[in-house]
């Protein structure tokens, strides 16, 4: 009987998984890089691994060590991206509602005590990079953001203290700013 128990708990936390999030932009994006993994990189480093295998002895055999240690990074990636991607719940660009913030979004917003403008694009958590704009919708800003109007002003507790946005403009995917 317990190792029944056990199996509905595994099967009850499989279902529990969390949903990723994604803009179309970001589902083509790792289903181009999974591909380049499983074509391009996978034959690479089984090539590496062969020419490797061809120079001898395989105990002191950097070359060897290196191109397993890669193919098992490829390999945990492509897991990774397969991982992501089962769990995908993609935002249609037509279904992004310009009324308020929303997943797809791309946002103008003023730092009120800075009083200086910024642009964010909000996206799922795995596509999330604040180098390039990206922010994620269960980041401390991306919550406050979801859901505002245009003219609305959100505040977010931050551990510096509060910050305080007024959300500028909102600019739906397809629209000529985005």
């Amino acid at each position: 009987m317990g190792a029944q128990l056990h199996n509905e708990n595994f099967q009850e936390d499989d279902k529990m998984e969390k949903k990723n999030i994604l803009t179309y932009e970001g589902l083509k994006k790792l289903e181009d890089e999974l591909h380049d993994l499983k074509v391009v990189r996978r034959a690479e480093v089984a090539q590496k691994i062969k020419e490797a295998r061809e120079q001898g002895d395989l105990s002191e055999n950097a070359e060897y060590d290196a191109a397993k240690d890669e193919q098992r990074d490829i390999e945990a990636r492509i897991e990774e991206i397969e991982k992501i991607l089962k769990n995908a719940e993609v935002v249609l660009d037509e279904e992004v509602d310009t009324g308020k913030i929303s997943i797809g979004c791309k946002v103008k917003i003023r730092d009120m005590e800075f009083k200086e403008d910024l642009e964010y694009k909000i996206v799922g958590s795995t596509e999330a990079d604040s180098l390039k704009g990206k922010i994620s919708n269960e980041s401390p800003v991306g919550k406050a953001l979801i859901g505002a109007k245009k003219g609305q002003t959100v505040t977010v507790e931050t551990q510096a203290g509060e910050l305080k946005y007024k959300v500028l403009q909102i600019i739906r995917p397809g629209d000529k700013d985005y």
